[in-house]
C-alpha cells in the first residue's frame, strides 16, 4: 500500500505518522506538502496528521481548506481513497464538508493530554467491533457535535467508528475526556465509508516503549495485515 501525509503549516504529528506507517507498519510513505495540486502518484491512503494548521486561526481547519491540495483529497475520496484524518486532520475533513458534524471546544474548556481508552463500534476498514484500544489525546477543540439528523444518517450508516470508554468497554460520563455527543471519538464518511476522522493519536501508540502500541492495530488493520 502506498500512504501519503499531508503536511500543512503548523502540522506537528507529521513525523510521527511517517514513522509510524513507513517503519513500524511498513508501508511506502510519502509526504504531500498542502501547495501541491496533485497527491503522489499510485497513493492509496492518504494520512492527515494532528497539529495546528495555520495556527488555528479563525478555527480549527478553516485556514487549511482552501489549500491547493484539497481537491487532491476530494477527488481521491471520490474514487473510494482511503483517508485518515486525526486531531486536527479529523477537523480539516470536517471543515472539508467531507465528514459531518464539528470539532468544539471541550467541554471544562481546557486542553486534555492523557491516555485514554475507546471502542471500535462496528468491523470495517478501521475498527473491529467491542476492540479496546488505548490511544493518548492532545486537544483543545476535540468534542464532537452534530445535528439530531447527522447524528441519526451516522447511526443509520453504521458510520460511527470509535466511542470513548473505560478500560473495561463501557461508555460513562467520566470515561469521555471532552464531552462529545454520544462519546463519539471518531466516525467515518465517504462514498463507501472509505474515511475516517478521529480525535486520539493512534500514531503516537504504535510501538511498546511509548506505554501502548494499539495504534498500529489500527493502520495495520487498514493495510490489510490485521483480521
Amino acid at each position: 500500500m502506498q500512504a501519503a501525509v499531508v503536511v500543512f503549516p503548523g502540522s506537528n504529528a507529521d513525523a510521527e505518522m511517517v514513522h509510524t506507517l513507513k517503519n513500524v507498519i511498513g508501508l511506502s510513505t510519502t509526504v504531500a506538502w498542502h501547495k501541491q495540486a496533485e497527491l503522489p502518484p499510485h497513493t492509496e491512503l492518504v494520512a492527515i496528521p494532528g497539529g495546528f494548521s495555520f495556527g488555528d486561526y479563525l478555527r480549527a481547519g478553516a485556514i487549511a481548506k482552501a489549500s491547493p491540495i484539497v481537491s487532491a483529497i476530494r477527488r481521491h475520496v471520490d474514487a473510494g481513497g482511503l483517508v485518515v484524518g486525526v486531531c486536527n486532520g479529523f477537523q480539516i475533513l470536517c471543515e472539508l464538508g467531507i465528514l459531518p458534524g464539528a470539532l468544539l471546544e471541550n467541554a471544562q474548556l481546557r486542553f486534555e493530554c492523557r491516555d485514554v481508552f475507546i471502542r471500535g463500534e462496528v468491523d470495517g476498514v478501521f475498527s473491529a467491533e467491542g476492540e479496546i484500544l488505548r490511544i493518548p489525546i492532545a486537544h483543545r477543540e476535540g468534542r464532537f457535535h452534530a445535528s439530531t439528523a447527522a447524528l441519526e444518517a451516522l447511526r443509520q450508516r453504521d458510520a460511527i467508528t470509535f466511542r470513548y470508554c473505560n478500560a473495561a468497554g463501557e461508555h460513562t460520563e467520566a470515561s469521555n475526556p471532552n464531552g462529545s455527543l454520544d462519546a463519539i471519538a471518531g466516525i467515518c464518511g465517504g462514498p463507501n465509508l472509505n474515511v475516517l476522522g478521529m480525535m486520539p493519536h493512534p500514531e503516537r501508540a504504535s510501538e511498546p516503549f511509548v506505554g501502548s502500541a494499539d495504534g498500529a492495530r489500527l493502520f495495520r488493520r487498514i493495510a490489510g495485515a490485521e483480521p
